[in-house]
């Protein structure tokens, strides 16, 4: 069966089920709390991992490149010097770092040294996602689109019009289905990812909760019942991953929201404070079970009961 008619069934199924709360325990701990791994920044973004489960990020405002929270000791430093304004980075299957490079409008890629190689300009890109194979998928929000780097650096719109503000991205375990968030919407997107790197059977996939309005009547009296509560259209659906057996994290106006293979939603992450602006998710740590998260000006990290899969297979 294709993608789309499966994607189709989830979806209804999710939307006449809100909230599957019945799997929070299958990834909370209990007593668990977020944590501060590193503060004073400013924009916090960009999160990714590697093997040993060393945790890098950017701080895209005010930061000057590539940081790094070393796994063994905690401490955090400045990894990679003079890039920045980096939204988005991953580790590639080649051992070297993927980047949308915003405030240049181009996608690059480097080693350890920090060199940068162009692969792309031109473009508005704001996240990013590389497969075992090497392709990068990455969102460029203003033009409503899906872009495609294949591994011999041929560049195509993979997927355009359908994802109002295309934000998030990220890959399934299986390398099979890529999933983008819509900031400006409350659905999350997804595709079945084909041999040569095109998306096909695009459909909403996961529905995003999103905030109630203060107002809650409607504005013009008469109109509607003001005890029937009134949800924002806009979910602010940002970064996200996926953990190793298949369930996806995605970053909201709410908090963390964590959908199971189905596309239902599970539950919902609070944030470390009601203002604090979640942007970027990731799980690190030598285990690959500590969820990391990008939080204003702080990395905030909790312990799970469930493992992350980048950064384990290459």
């Amino acid at each position: 069966m294709k993608l789309l008619s499966l994607l189709l069934a989830f979806v209804a199924l999710s939307t006449a089920t809100r909230a599957q709360d019945t799997s929070l325990h299958d990834w909370l701990i209990e007593g668990e709390g977020w944590k501060v791994a590193a503060e004073g920044y400013t924009f916090c973004d960009g999160l990714c991992v590697d093997k040993p489960g060393n945790l890098y990020f950017t701080d895209v405002k005010a930061g000057k490149g590539i940081y790094k929270i070393d796994v063994a000791t905690g401490k955090t430093s400045l990894f990679i010097d003079n890039l920045p304004g980096i939204s988005g980075l991953q580790l590639g299957p080649d051992g070297k770092f993927y980047a949308c490079h915003n405030k240049e409008q181009r996608i690059i890629r480097f080693g350890n040294d920090g060199q940068p190689e162009v692969l792309l300009t031109g473009v508005k890109c704001n996240d990013l996602v590389v497969t075992a194979k090497g392709f990068i998928y990455f969102t460029e929000t203003p033009t409503k689109s899906v872009h495609v780097i294949t591994p011999d650096k041929q560049h195509r719109v993979a997927d355009t019009g359908n994802v109002g503000k295309p934000n998030g991205i990220s890959v399934s375990p299986d390398q099979r289905t890529l999933a983008v968030s819509d900031m400006g919407g409350k659905n999350v997107w997804a595709w079945s990812i084909e041999a040569d790197g095109s998306l096909t059977g695009g459909a909403p996939f996961m529905t995003m909760q999103t905030p109630l309005l203060t107002d809650q009547s409607g504005g013009k009296p008469g109109e509607r019942p003001a005890n029937l509560p009134l949800y924002k259209p806009e979910s602010g659906g940002d970064g996200m991953t996926s953990e190793a057996n298949g369930r996806w994290f995605v970053t909201t106006t709410l908090g963390v929201q964590v959908f199971d293979q189905a596309g239902r939603l599970s539950g919902i992450i609070d944030k470390p404070a009601p203002d604090a602006k979640v942007v970027s998710v990731e799980f690190a740590g030598t285990d690959h079970d500590t969820l990391f998260i990008a939080a204003g000006d702080k990395i905030m990290s909790r312990k799970m009961k469930v493992k992350g899969f980048f950064g384990t297979t290459f």
